[in-house]
């Protein structure tokens, strides 16, 4: 998921529920309004909104963010094919999940079609 490439260079991630947007920049070597930029463009980026309209990020919204910015900064993708990356990233692990999941079944099924022939 997450290129290893500069990201050596960031803080390591503290073992936090929530961190806000100021954290979330030091973290990850961006600015806030490029973080409230992404939210718009990547739908994966949804932090948790509270009162007053703050921004709490979980883990794996830092760890997104450091893969668009790897995306972004250091393998020169657009905006447009950083999301369209990151959508298909989605996809084959979705489609590697459901294969897996039919190699159970399959597996379990012949198992007691074995059973069911003794």
């Amino acid at each position: 998921m997450l290129e290893a490439s500069h990201n050596d260079e960031l803080l390591p991630i503290p073992g936090k529920r929530y961190f806000t947007i100021g954290e979330v920049s030091e973290l990850c070597g961006v600015k806030p309004h490029v973080l409230r930029y992404w939210e718009q463009e990547f739908p994966q980026l949804n932090p948790v909104k509270r009162r007053g309209n703050r921004r709490y990020y979980q883990r794996q919204d830092v760890l997104m963010i450091r893969q668009i910015r790897t995306l972004l900064y250091e393998q020169g993708f657009t905006i447009g094919g950083a999301r369209q990356r990151l959508s298909g990233d989605e996809a084959r692990a979705d489609n590697l999940q459901y294969r897996q999941l039919i190699r159970q079944v399959i597996v379990e099924l012949e198992d007691i079609l074995t059973v069911l022939k003794k």
